[in-house]
């Protein structure tokens, strides 16, 4: 086989890139369309409520990005991501509430200190490995909830944070701007995604995927599996700190499930649901658990739900129950997740098309001969 054949095709090259661009322009088209996707969303794709949708979707596909760059790339199982989401969340409401700055200036307050959360609890949650990182990690995010629950001066307690809009631009604010406010939760996901596709593709990542695989070698080799996973572990908790501000912004304030280990749990299902270690799983597992969660809870309130006998209605009635239903369904006929599952199927397509390929060869040898 020559070196031509050898070269990879140019869609092979470009085509994932062109691909992901084309899916991204249809994304900042869509509140401009007309479309409707009955049994999805509430409405057409210019409704307030069918936008308010979708973008609550993109929140939580950065979220469970950011989530898959500790999972996925560097073999972190943690406990307490939530308290990098709510440290956002909590973090712009708490500036815009308490200090006279512009919306710009809050955000930027509310990244660095998120920044500055991450590091210090990641410094001393990595000195351990496995089931007590991730023990150390829940009870960093326990903390957080207590203190925001206890505060109420400050956080709202249990009622929660309100926005203060005084100093948000009126292209944020209101139902009549949720086109502006997807747009926005749009730009938030490629910034997560573009982070994770940095470190996947640097030495950094490429350090903290070989010591999620062999962490004795990597320190054979002389390099330093902490400092990587360290730097992983803070770019994950600014791209779900910035989830949790583009939260904020759309919800108009936030509640301390922002900061629960239930939240974490939800997004570990999420990832695993997309795909442990695939980026683009980890945003389609985002959109659809949260369509699923959101739709769930139509259905089970719906008139056929309410006519089935008590045996089938009171289970059928609880979304959590059909959520859990369906990523057991997930974990033991697809355990690779959607994406993990799609990428199977796509090996072994080409491995039968190699195969078709090598066979035709063989005749045609068979025939010179």
């Amino acid at each position: 086989m020559t070196a031509v054949e050898n070269r990879p095709s140019p869609w092979r090259r470009f085509g994932p890139a062109a691909f992901g661009v084309a899916v991204v322009v249809i994304l900042a088209i869509l509140p401009l369309l007309n479309l409707s996707i009955p049994g999805i969303l509430p409405g057409p794709t210019y409704a307030p409520g069918s936008l308010a949708l979708m973008s609550l979707c993109m929140v939580y596909a950065a979220l469970a990005l950011s989530y898959n760059m500790l999972l996925g790339t560097a073999g972190l199982l943690s406990f307490g991501h939530a308290l990098s989401f709510g440290a956002g969340a909590y973090g712009l409401g708490i500036v815009l509430q308490q200090l006279p700055v512009p919306l710009w200036a809050g955000i930027l307050l509310a990244v660095v200190g998120g920044l500055v959360i991450a590091m210090i609890t990641g410094a001393i949650s990595l000195r351990v490995n496995g089931i007590p990182f991730a023990m150390v990690t829940l009870a960093f995010a326990q903390a957080a909830s207590v203190l925001v629950r206890r505060n109420a001066q400050l956080t709202g307690g249990e009622e929660g944070l309100n926005l203060s809009t005084a100093h948000v631009p009126d292209w944020l604010v209101g139902v009549v701007n949720t086109r502006n406010l997807y747009w926005f939760a749009l730009v938030a996901v490629l910034i997560a995604y573009l982070i994770a596709l940095w470190i996947d593709r640097s030495r950094l990542g490429h350090v903290a995927q070989a010591t999620r695989e062999n962490e004795l070698r990597v320190r054979v080799l002389g390099l330093s599996p902490y400092r990587a996973k360290l730097i992983v572990f803070v770019a994950a908790a600014v791209s779900a700190g910035l989830a949790g501000i583009v939260y904020l912004l759309l919800q108009s304030g936030t509640q301390p499930h922002a900061v629960s280990a239930d939240l974490t749990i939800t997004i570990l299902v999420m990832v695993v649901l997309g795909g442990v270690g695939f980026r683009w799983g980890a945003v389609v597992g985002g959109v659809v658990y949260t369509l699923l969660d959101q739709r769930l809870t139509v259905l089970a309130r719906s008139d056929a739900i309410a006519g089935l006998p008590d045996v089938l209605r009171i289970p059928l009635s609880e979304p959590l129950f059909l959520l859990g239903v369906l990523f057991i369904v997930v974990v033991m006929f697809l355990p690779g997740g959607i994406a993990g599952t799609a990428s199977s199927l796509a090996r072994r397509a080409r491995a039968g098309r190699s195969r078709g390929r090598g066979s035709a060869e063989w005749e045609d040898l068979g025939a010179d001969a």
